[in-house]
């Protein structure tokens, strides 16, 4: 059998507050987007620090507004946070600004990402895999988060941006940081916890983005004189217009590059491996018949949503399933949710090894905002699970789970596993 039936241990509360950080500490509280997106999938969200916002929890509704950039920005922020226009000026990347200006940014290194190019890293990130997977096998009990899952796409960032892996450990803290940066194990300064206003004119609120300005620029300062055939480089060139980055614009990018280029592969993996543990009839059939492989992988990404929301903001006022959305208003488009909706997905609940009809909306489907790093990490969950197949009999928990604190990021931090050989 390819599948299994309600393959999460638990659906949650279904009166869950999904604003609040401490809501996915046991995980997402999916019983609760089921029972809006039943009853009120354009769903007015009252914040206890905020405006509020409306949640596009439909997967149709979530597709349109992602893709109707005209009604829908990117440009007052892409989270639940509100900024003022110098925060958001101070702030900017890519993913805070709407076409034709989105475009201009993703080009810079947009080659480096293509299927193409991601196809042509194959047998150097197989390598990287089979090297991490081999040394953490060393071993009978440990953390499948930091033995392996964080282990390459770590060492796969530095590769693409030129830097060494002995660095690597260090963007690996940063990023935790950043998009864990409501989650006192990985920052001192969680934005609810604490007072932030001293870094609130840096990415994610953190100063840990201070910290990878600087190196930012040390990075710059090599490659200036002697370019390589890295993503920094590619970032110091000139755009198709001849302006090249200006050094603020250069470090958000290159924030957002250390920030997006690990957590969110990883905690897919991790994923990916909870559910085959849970499951150990997935793991005995996926590893019996290796051409699952290619829908097995998108099955990971469709039921991990890591990335659960992303914010825009309407421009004018429009209606959308029969409620009136104001311009100005936020709307959040709950990925988690969209990717489990009954009206898209047969069985959502259900995990198919097999599922044929995936369009999920992990890397947030073919619009404009469509992940940079989509191939690169379909082909890192792909060449994990395939190397962890040819060594390991099967994996047994080891002790408790934990899951990020955050609203934003959908993740498994630690998994204590058993190696069964």
């Amino acid at each position: 059998m390819t599948f299994v039936d309600d393959y999460l241990p638990s659906l949650g509360p279904d009166d869950a507050d999904i604003t609040s950080h401490d809501a996915y500490t046991s995980g997402v509280p999916h019983a609760t987007f089921l029972r809006l997106r039943t009853t009120d999938p354009v769903h007015w969200t009252e914040e206890a620090d905020g405006s509020g916002f409306w949640s596009i929890l439909r997967y149709d509704d979530a597709l349109e507004v992602s893709r109707d950039v005209e009604t829908f920005t990117s440009s007052k922020g892409i989270r639940l946070e509100e900024m003022d226009a110098e925060e958001t000026e101070a702030r900017l990347t890519m993913m805070e600004l709407d076409p034709p200006d989105h475009t201009r940014y993703r080009r810079l290194v947009s080659k480096g990402f293509t299927r193409r190019s991601v196809e042509s890293y194959e047998d150097a990130i197989r390598d990287l895999a089979a090297e991490v997977i081999d040394a953490a096998l060393g071993h009978d009990h440990f953390d499948f988060v930091h033995a392996i899952a964080e282990q390459l796409p770590m060492r796969m960032l530095g590769r693409l941006l030129g830097t060494s892996d002995e660095d690597g450990h260090k963007l690996v803290a940063w990023g935790d940081a950043l998009l864990g940066n409501t989650d006192p194990e990985f920052t001192d300064y969680p934005v609810d916890l604490t007072d932030t206003e001293a870094f609130r004119m840096v990415p994610f609120r953190s100063p840990a983005s201070i910290q990878i300005f600087s190196y930012a620029q040390e990075q710059a300062e090599k490659r200036r004189g002697c370019p390589g055939h890295d993503v920094i480089s590619q970032l110091l060139e000139p755009a198709r217009d001849g302006v090249p980055l200006t050094d603020h614009e250069f470090n958000n990018f290159f924030t957002l590059l250390v920030a997006a280029g690990n957590d969110t592969t990883r905690y897919t993996m991790t994923h990916g491996l909870w559910t085959m543990m849970n499951h150990p009839e997935l793991w005995t059939a996926w590893k019996a018949d290796p051409s699952l492989t290619p829908t097995a992988v998108e099955e990971i990404l469709r039921t991990s949503a890591v990335t659960m929301h992303f914010r825009r903001t309407a421009t004018r006022d429009v209606e959308l399933r029969g409620k009136r959305i104001r311009e100005g208003d936020k709307v959040v488009i709950w990925f988690n949710s969209a990717n489990h909706d009954e009206e898209r997905f047969e069985h959502p609940f259900r995990f198919d090894l097999a599922r044929a009809q995936n369009d999920h909306m992990s890397f947030g489907r073919n619009g404009p905002h469509l992940c940079l790093g989509a191939w690169l990490a379909r082909m890192e969950v792909r060449l994990v699970f395939e190397e962890l197949m040819k060594r390991v009999e099967r994996f047994e928990p080891d002790g408790e789970i934990a899951h990020l604190r955050s609203n934003f990021i959908a993740g498994i931090k630690h998994l204590p596993v058993k190696v069964v050989r």
